[in-house]
C-alpha cells in the first residue's frame, strides 16, 4: 500500500468536508442570528459523523461551537 497516497487522499478528503462544513454551519448560525433564534453569546452543541460502508466504518465526534453576539 502507498502510505503517502492514502494520506494525501485522506487529507484532501477532510480539506473538503472541512470547507464544506464551515460554510454551512456559519450559513445556519447566521440565519438564526438574523431571525433571532439565537439573540444571545450562547455554545452550540454539534456533531459530525463520518461513515463508510466498505471500510465498516462509523465515527461521531461531538463538540461545542461559541458564539458571541
Amino acid at each position: 500500500m502507498n502510505e503517502e497516497k492514502l494520506n494525501i487522499s485522506i487529507r484532501k478528503f477532510l480539506k473538503n468536508v472541512g470547507i464544506s462544513s464551515q460554510r454551512n454551519i456559519e450559513e445556519h448560525i447566521r440565519e438564526k442570528v438574523k431571525s433571532g433564534l439565537i439573540n444571545n453569546s450562547k455554545k452550540i452543541t454539534i456533531e459530525a459523523k463520518i461513515t463508510s460502508k466498505e471500510l465498516g466504518l462509523e465515527k461521531t465526534i461531538d463538540g461545542e461551537i461559541e458564539i458571541e453576539i
